[in-house]
């Protein structure tokens, strides 16, 4: 306990970062349906933010290298803030995309921070319980990021100013905790064709799990404005699909560690296929048939990137997790860039529908690849135990590798 509450000050500013940066990616659509962008452009915004995000994993621990862990904070949270501060100063889509890699660069090196901090001073221990208290903070501060759409108006310096005194005020918790700054991490490599090697079927899935959550979080408010839903409904839109994910993660997780993975993967992601054609056709049907289809998105969704991560740990050594954790990461960044342009382009095309019939195709793919990739090769002997891995920076991986050894049959 005397622990959890020296980290007070990280969680706090974790949460905070949350509340900025999860606010503005729905902003940035609502806002720019209200000032003429077409969903093209306001794609191409959400592609934008995951490549500033991939920008900021690959520099942020050079940069920790160079001036520390509190300098290195102040000056993503300070590129976060500038990114907010200018979207109403220009109002153009391209110039907007630019701001959006700033907010991704500050969200994926503040992460970055955080967690070598968090790395640095647990204990074998008490990393388990370090960890359950940094994935409810994470969680707990995504979902309060979505409800805060609801009471910004769109396309308004006060809105964006909020924001951007959140990711201020994200400062101050870090800044000023009393605790000693660790000792800057080793740089460890990225290596993208480790994770090919250990596990294609791995790496097939988290691509999946990035077109289905990015193109989700990032063009999902299109989705909700072209079925009818106000702002505060598209928060609890947004919403729904974060608390369906999270309370999926203890059913699959122990699905994963009771059977063969490529199975539970294969069947998440039908269920997933099923899912998306329930949410199409609840569009008719009321807010509360939306958002109740939300959640059985995220139920049948979310899981797919952890039970992926942990299949590919089964054919890792203990000295490849951290490596194989960060090419994980990298393939999911890789997938994200891409996912948000191209279900924006299908919106514009074909309709709304067009977005959950995008997601539904990848996963139909997934079944497939994965039903051929089990005549390939037999399951692992020795597996890893589940472990809900979140999608925040390369760093994360040094958390996670404990917990994945841990109680290892």
């Amino acid at each position: 306990m005397r622990l959890l509450i020296s980290f007070a000050a990280l969680f706090l500013s974790i949460i905070l970062l949350q509340l900025s940066s999860g606010g503005v990616g729905p902003l940035d659509v609502l806002s720019g349906t209200q000032l003429g962008f077409t969903n093209q452009q306001i794609g191409l915004l959400g592609s934008a933010h995951f490549v500033g995000f991939f920008l900021g994993c690959w520099g942020a621990p050079r940069l920790l290298g160079t001036v520390g862990h509190s300098r290195a904070f102040a000056a993503f949270t300070a590129a976060g803030a500038i990114g907010l501060l200018s979207h109403m100063m220009v109002l153009d889509p391209y110039a907007w995309a630019l701001m959006r890699v700033a907010s991704g660069f500050c969200v994926a090196g503040c992460y970055t921070v955080v967690e070598a901090w968090l790395q640095a001073k647990v204990t074998n221990e008490t990393r388990g319980r370090t960890m359950g208290a940094y994935r409810v903070v994470d969680t707990s501060g995504s979902l309060a990021a979505q409800m805060i759409i609801g009471v910004l108006a769109p396309a308004s310096y006060v809105s964006y100013n909020l924001l951007a005194i959140l990711c201020c005020a994200a400062l101050i918790p870090l800044v000023l905790t009393r605790l000693p700054q660790p000792e800057t991490p080793e740089k460890g490599r990225l290596r993208p064709k480790l994770a090919i090697d250990r596990s294609p079927l791995a790496v097939a899935a988290v691509v999946v799990a990035a077109l289905s959550s990015a193109s989700f979080r990032m063009v999902g408010p299109i989705y909700g404005q072209e079925v009818g839903l106000t702002a505060g409904q598209i928060a609890w839109f947004l919403s729904a699909f974060v608390l369906g994910g999270a309370l999926a993660q203890f059913p699959v997780g122990w699905l994963a560690d009771k059977f063969d993975r490529r199975w539970v993967l294969i069947w998440l992601s039908a269920a997933s296929m099923l899912s998306c054609a329930v949410t199409v056709m609840s569009a008719g049907m009321g807010t509360q048939a939306i958002f109740l289809a939300a959640t059985f998105f995220g139920l049948t969704t979310f899981p797919i990137y952890s039970v992926a991560a942990s299949h590919a740990h089964d054919f890792a050594s203990s000295s490849e997790r951290v490596e194989l954790s960060a090419a994980l990461m990298f393939w999911f960044a890789v997938g994200a860039i891409f996912a948000p342009y191209i279900a924006s382009v299908l919106i514009e095309g074909f309709g709304p529908a067009a977005l959950f019939t995008m997601i539904s195709v990848g996963h139909g793919v997934l079944v497939l690849f994965g039903l051929t990739r089990m005549r390939a090769r037999p399951t692992a002997t020795k597996r890893t135990p589940y472990v809900y891995a979140p999608r925040t920076s390369f760093t994360i991986g040094r958390l996670m590798r404990r917990s994945r050894e841990r109680d290892a049959p």
